[in-house]
Formats: C-alpha cells, sequence, structure tokens
C-alpha cells in the first residue's frame, strides 16, 4: 500500500492509515512550570489534577500526510469505528477508499460488514453472527473487509506489528508537542487544543512520511 500510495492516489484512491490513541488524558497542572535559567532546563511540577480521558480516532492521508476527519470522543466501541469510517467516506461517497488497521476486534465487527455491504450495494446473504456466512465469526468478515472487488475494503497490519501503521508515527508526534506536557482544564479544553493542532499541523508540516522499511524480516542478533 505504501509503495503504490501515489499511483493509486492519482487515480482517485484515497489510502487512510487509521487507528485510535485512547486514554488521551486531560491532566491540569497544579502549578505553573519554572522557566528556563542559565545551565537549568524547563522543569515542571508533578502535581496535576485529572480530568478525565479521551479518545482520538485519527485518519492519516497517506498521500498527503494530512490527518483528514478526525473523531474526538469518550469510548472506543464497534459502533465509534463504524461511525468514524462512515464520517470520512463521507467526505467523497462515491470514491475509492482503502483503510489500513490493525487486527482490534472492533475493526472487524458485524456493524462494519453490514455497513460497508450497505455503501457497496451488496445484496448478498450474509449469514448470522456465531452460526453461518460472512458474519460467522472474525476470520470470515475479515475475509470480507479485505476483498479487493469492494469499493470500500480494509488492510490490515501483522498481529503485533503496529508499528506498521503509519499514523502511529503521527500519534508519537501529536503525543510529544501536545500531549506530553500540555495542561487541559477541562477534557473540551484537551478536544480544542488537539484538534487545533491537527489544523495547524496540516497547514504547516503535512508531508507524506518517507516509508523505507521492504518488507523483509528484521534480524536479531
Amino acid at each position: 500500500m505504501y509503495t503504490n500510495a501515489l499511483r493509486l492516489g492519482k487515480n482517485g484512491v484515497h489510502i487512510i492509515s487509521v487507528d485510535e490513541k485512547s486514554g488521551m488524558q486531560a491532566k491540569e497542572w497544579i502549578r505553573p512550570n519554572l522557566p528556563v535559567t542559565e545551565g537549568i532546563v524547563e522543569r515542571q511540577d508533578p502535581e496535576y489534577v485529572r480530568h478525565g480521558t479521551l479518545c482520538l480516532i485519527g485518519n492519516l492521508d497517506i498521500v498527503t500526510g494530512e490527518i483528514i476527519s478526525p473523531t474526538i470522543g469518550e469510548t472506543r466501541t464497534e459502533k465509534d469505528y463504524v461511525e468514524h469510517i462512515a464520517q470520512t467516506v463521507d467526505t467523497d461517497p462515491e470514491g475509492e477508499w482503502i483503510f489500513i488497521n490493525d487486527q482490534l476486534n472492533t475493526h472487524q465487527s458485524t456493524s462494519l460488514v453490514r455497513w460497508v455491504a450497505e455503501q457497496c450495494q451488496i445484496k448478498k446473504d450474509l449469514g448470522y453472527p456465531r452460526k453461518r456466512g460472512i458474519l460467522k465469526n472474525m476470520a470470515s468478515r475479515k475475509k470480507f473487509l479485505e476483498s479487493k472487488e469492494h469499493r470500500i475494503r480494509f488492510v490490515y497490519t501483522p498481529h503485533h506489528a503496529s508499528w506498521l501503521n503509519q499514523i502511529e508515527i503521527w500519534f508519537s508526534i501529536l503525543s510529544r508537542k501536545v500531549l506530553k506536557r500540555g495542561s487541559f482544564s477541562s477534557k473540551e479544553h484537551l478536544r480544542e487544543k488537539v484538534l487545533s493542532f491537527i489544523g495547524y499541523y496540516n497547514l504547516v508540516f503535512a508531508k507524506p512520511f518517507k516509508w523505507t522499511y521492504t518488507g523483509q524480516p528484521l534480524e536479531v542478533d
């Protein structure tokens, strides 16, 4: 996907790296940071007040490097994920979409299969969960969602290889630039800061990540 992203993008295919950044804490530091002085770096007091947590479902457009159609909420359920994918596709309802994600159960859900079938106008019997057909289990649902015949399809990273999903690189940037040392008076304040950073990042920094991993197994001495 990463190697062929530019070619596919020129043909109008959206290639999106998607995942959840859960547990974003709205922490408010009790005292201000001690400023930089000669020979001493800025220091942060360890005491803070917790105002709760939020979850970001983020989309990295592999071709442009932009973060598009983010969702920020308090949960990361099957319903949340389907609604997030739906709002993303709504930006180009008739377009072709490829979503790269990990193999979390909510990324291979019954609801997602039904939504894809509806969007792609697939009329065939989907079966019944834990009984038969496409909906029988995660393996059968994954096979359906991966089908190259669908206008909306999903590509799954291997187990224990989340680093292969490029959105994880951007989550690291978000953590360093916003979350790690930020002070947030409420969950809404945290939400506003994250969305503001996304807008700034897209305007100033967004560009495709240079992907150099060739797919060969990594060797460990």
